[in-house]
């Protein structure tokens, strides 16, 4: 863990040691508030450690740096805002018992020649303190976040915010070179010489960037307001069936599409058709062109969106090397058993009675069937009616990271198969398109082999029996207690499970 570190060159703790605090699995409930140029946001974490959930998310578009790059000051107007929004938070936090409440401030304020007297008026009325950082700190703290989403992350982070955009370089684990820029849309509202000058600005801006930072990254992770909202307008314009827009891919075709689709819409129409707030809206075509460039300088084979940033990468800091080599889906799930099962423990000991239905799988695979079996029990208090739907949409819209969009849909159809045989007239069959057919027939297989083994015992199924796949049969050994519980429903649904695998079912004890 290395610290925060402020412009001043101060290292900080600004959570102090609360992971050691805890159980491994743990996270008190903290809050962060991070004030960049365009927007002010809080946002309060909890749940599992490895796999934060949002507690609390508001954000005030104050607009700090407004015409920053032309006055040298911030925006008075963003100003007042700001300190609504900031005073608001704090009356916030405190009632959520949640002090001290963790503020970072970037480019504007850092930039800003009033800047240092918006923190300290900030620290004086409102008792917050406001710890600025400078742009490679920025850039640090941003590539933690997309490690906490992606602990395999390997490529470029690129974050984007009003007044700067940051790089920096993940692999293995770790953070390389960094750097910042002046590529934020409200800087480029400043540059001279009309369209032509601004588009030799970007140009130059970005290859000065590739000098430092290199251009054989495969992947470039996407981190911002500004790259969010591009990303949506994709969505759109493919029809897209899904809008979480964590993990959402892009491959530089289509953001060239995109790019030029904006560029020839209007603004207010597309808008309507997306959940884009107007101050973001008019940043856009600014922001399309940075990521033209982007794409055109660094050329990736693709392009992924973090939803994660600075405030989970202060929550990264915190994290001790074992917590962060943890799997943030299998946490995720975990935690969520915990709170929410009838009989917490009983997915491990599902995943494990099932095993022989799947043998040797890949990891990446066995990860989502070990999901699936912490999550089977879940959502028992939605009506039956919609059970089955419930479950795929929560899991398809969960606060889960590690989780591409296939695996989302993946593990959302194991789920509704648990609680139904057949998927047919399913008003979720759009998103069955994100799928190969053999993905949707294992989805199946592992839904009807939970959908069984549940109605083996409500604990532990291996007290009832055991399964051995040999060939062409799946073989259900029976214990006594067994026996019992084998009534006609879990025959139906034995059969249905053999049937989904493509083998014969045998019944022995």
């Amino acid at each position: 863990m290395n610290g925060l570190r402020t412009t001043t060159g101060q290292k900080v703790e600004p959570f102090g040691k609360m992971f050691e605090k805890l159980p491994k699995r743990a996270l008190s409930r903290v809050g962060v508030v991070d004030v960049g140029s365009n927007s002010i946001r809080l946002v309060v974490f909890d749940g599992a450690a490895r796999s934060p959930a949002y507690f609390y998310n508001e954000k005030v578009m104050a607009g700090l740096g407004a015409k920053m790059a032309q006055t040298g000051r911030l925006n008075p107007e963003g100003v007042e805002r700001g300190f609504a929004a900031l005073q608001r938070f704090a009356a916030l936090a405190r009632g959520m018992d949640i002090e001290p409440l963790t503020c970072v401030a970037t480019a504007a304020v850092r930039e800003a020649e009033d800047g240092p007297a918006f923190q300290a008026r900030v620290e004086r009325e409102i008792g917050m303190k406001m710890w600025v950082i400078d742009g490679e700190e920025e850039a640090r703290l941003s590539a933690q976040g997309v490690l906490l989403g992606w602990p395999d992350a390997r490529g470029l982070v690129c974050d984007i915010g009003g007044n700067s955009m940051e790089l920096a370089e993940v692999a293995d684990g770790q953070i390389g070179r960094r750097v910042s820029s002046q590529l934020g849309p409200f800087r480029l509202q400043q540059v001279s010489g009309g369209k032509d000058g601004l588009r030799k600005y970007i140009k130059k801006t970005m290859g000065d960037l590739a000098r430092v930072m290199g251009t054989d990254h495969e992947r470039i992770y996407l981190v911002g307001g500004s790259w969010r909202a591009i990303a949506r307008l994709d969505m759109e314009r493919v029809s897209y069936p899904m809008t979480v827009l964590h993990e959402y891919r892009m491959t530089p075709q289509a953001v060239a599409d995109t790019v030029s689709w904006i560029g020839d819409s209007d603004l207010n129409d597309l808008r309507g058709r997306v959940d884009i707030s107007s101050s973001r809206m008019e940043l856009v075509p600014l922001a399309s062109q940075v990521l033209s460039q982007l794409v055109e300088t660094f050329a990736p084979s693709e392009l992924a969106v973090s939803s994660y940033g600075i405030r989970e990468g202060l929550l990264y800091e915190q994290m001790s090397e074992g917590l962060r080599k943890r799997d943030p889906l299998i946490e995720a799930a975990r935690f969520t058993e915990r709170q929410m099962a009838r009989m917490p423990g009983s997915g491990k000991k599902l995943y494990q009675f099932l095993q022989p239905v799947f043998g040797d799988v890949p990891p990446e695979r066995d990860r989502l069937i070990r999901a699936a079996c912490l999550l089977h029990d879940t959502s028992w208090r939605a009506h039956p009616d919609y059970r089955a739907e419930a479950c795929f949409d929560n899991v398809t819209r969960a606060n889960m990271a590690a989780l591409s969009h296939p695996e989302r849909v993946f593990l959302g159809l194991a789920l509704l198969h648990r609680y139904k045989n057949s998927r047919a007239g399913s008003p979720m069959a759009p998103l069955f398109k994100l799928l190969t057919d053999d993905q949707i027939g294992d989805a199946e297989i592992l839904g009807k082999a939970m959908r069984f083994g549940a109605m083996l015992a409500l604990d532990d199924p291996a007290d009832a029996g055991r399964l051995t796949l040999d060939g062409g049969q799946l073989l259900l050994d029976l214990t006594p207690t067994g026996r019992k519980l084998m009534g006609e429903v879990a025959a139906a649904r034995f059969k249905s499970l053999c049937g989904a695998l493509g083998v014969d079912g045998v019944v022995s004890g």
